[in-house]
């Protein structure tokens, strides 16, 4: 009996001896590569009005360059917004044209003739004048008569005077102010054919950059919402690799530095490079850390790649010193 307790007292030894060495083993004999996953941002592409879908230019898995053609939506609506714009804008400019002209020329020979008219009168009043007043002064007429004729002669001159000042007035065209008026009236007419030009073009909108088609909602003869997206895109540019970093580590890992990772079925040596280390971690428990704690801690991180990949692809990336 007492060599079987030692034999089983020796057994519970040697088994916590190797607990605590499982448990108690240093950091850097821990697994060293760090798991993540390749994900994609797509663009998607809406109309802003609703209507048919006239034709879809692409396929899903397709790739198009920059500037290529994507869909096009029924632009009757908006090509009829467009044009009343547009009438809108030339019925504006003419009537700021019309402002800074003058009356017609008909219209200002009516002026003229009320000069010509005006300028007879003053005639015969200053004629009258000369012939009454030597008679005034041979005492033929009293001197009332002379002041009346006087009188009558410098209301002709005023009338005359008067008569030349509207010509110049009916020539000029409208005042500053009207001008200005009509000026931002044609301003706010081209804005809006330009805003509905705008809206035309978004019917029918083109690939901003080399991408893939990732996804096609609608197809020609459909009626797509207004703002519903009609197709996503997934450039390259917006692919990026996901990892997660120990807290201890996580010094190591800033924007600009480049990490090696792999992927299976991938080529050898491939790299990205970080452009983002999220400001707080992952799995964050609510209590006070220990140190056990803070090695399951965990940060985000996203670097990237110099190659296509596809989103949700594993990766293993090779911690950075």
């Amino acid at each position: 009996m007492t060599r079987q307790r030692a034999l089983v007292a020796g057994l519970m030894l040697a088994g916590a001896a190797i607990i605590s060495l499982i448990v108690w083993q240093p950091r850097s004999d821990r697994p060293r590569t760090l798991t993540g996953y390749v994900e994609g941002e797509p663009l998607y592409f809406a109309a802003p009005v609703a209507g048919t879908v006239k034709s879809v230019a692409v396929v899903r898995g397709q790739d198009v360059a920059t500037g290529q053609a994507l869909f096009v939506i029924d632009p009757a609506q908006v090509r009829a917004q467009v044009d009343q714009a547009s009438a809108e804008a030339a019925a504006a400019a003419a009537q700021a044209d019309d402002a800074r002209k003058g009356q017609r020329p008909s219209e200002l020979a009516v002026f003229e003739a009320n000069i010509a008219a005006a300028d007879a009168r003053a005639r015969d009043a200053r004629a009258d004048l000369r012939r009454i007043e030597p008679l005034v002064r041979q005492g033929w007429h009293a001197p009332s008569r002379l002041d009346d004729v006087k009188a009558a002669a410098d209301a002709a001159e005023a009338q005359a005077r008067s008569a030349r000042k509207q010509r110049d007035t009916a020539a000029l065209g409208a005042r500053a102010d009207q001008v200005r008026v009509a000026d931002a009236r044609v301003a706010q007419a081209r804005a809006a054919v330009t805003g509905a030009n705008a809206r035309l073009s978004d019917l029918s909108p083109v690939a901003p950059q080399a991408a893939r088609v990732e996804e096609v909602y609608f197809h020609p003869g459909e009626w797509a919402p207004a703002n519903q997206p009609i197709l996503s895109l997934l450039p390259d540019a917006r692919i990026k690799v996901r990892f997660f970093v120990p807290e201890r580590a996580l010094s190591a890992y800033r924007v600009g530095r480049v990490v090696r990772f792999a992927c299976d079925g991938c080529a050898s040596g491939l790299t990205a490079r970080i452009d983002f280390v999220a400001p707080r971690p992952e799995f964050t428990p609510p209590v006070i850390y220990s140190r056990e704690a803070r090695d399951r801690l965990v940060y985000l991180v996203e670097a990237r790649p110099t190659v296509r990949l596809n989103p949700g692809q594993p990766v293993d990336v090779e911690p950075l010193r």
